[in-house]
């Protein structure tokens, strides 16, 4: 009997096997495999992968395929990690506000002394300078603390 994983989500109670799974690691390390290059690695027909992929976004579980930086090209990007401190009833209004901001590349709610994390990313220091400025004088933000991040050891796709 093959491994499932169940979960609850928007459209309801979703089953994923093994060979969905499989197949989700296989795009999140190239989305732009061929179809022929996906079946040969499951060992599947073309037609049951585009089949299992159609399912898999029709159920929310893939949103859309992205490119994946290069690592020459990710080194030189400049990445801070900015925690945030806000006063009551300010989120919706910060958080629309880093959404527009190119620079933030996440946000995310968190426990803790802060309310907010963000993950800005930047081609130069002035830039990053200039998104957390920005973001330090929206209205709503009590104080932020930045950390430049200076190497990723390593990052899982998701």
């Amino acid at each position: 009997m093959e491994n499932t994983t169940s979960f609850n989500g928007l459209y309801g109670e979703l089953h994923m096997d093994q060979t969905d799974t499989n197949l989700l690691a296989e795009l999140r390390q190239n989305a732009r495999l061929p179809l022929s290059a996906l079946a040969r690695i499951l060992g599947l027909s073309r037609s049951t992968v585009q089949d299992r992929m159609n399912k898999l976004e029709r159920r929310g579980v893939i949103a859309g395929y992205t490119v994946k930086l290069g690592q020459e090209y990710a080194a030189r990007e400049i990445r801070a990690q900015v925690m945030l401190k806000i006063v009551p009833k300010a989120q919706d209004e910060v958080v629309a506000f880093c959404r527009k901001l190119p620079a933030v590349a996440s946000l995310h709610t968190i426990s803790g002394e802060h309310d907010l994390a963000a993950v800005l990313r930047a081609e130069t220091t002035a830039d990053l300078d200039a998104a957390i400025d920005a973001i330090g004088l929206l209205k709503g933000v009590e104080r932020t603390q930045t950390s430049v991040i200076l190497s990723t050891k390593f990052e899982r796709a998701r």
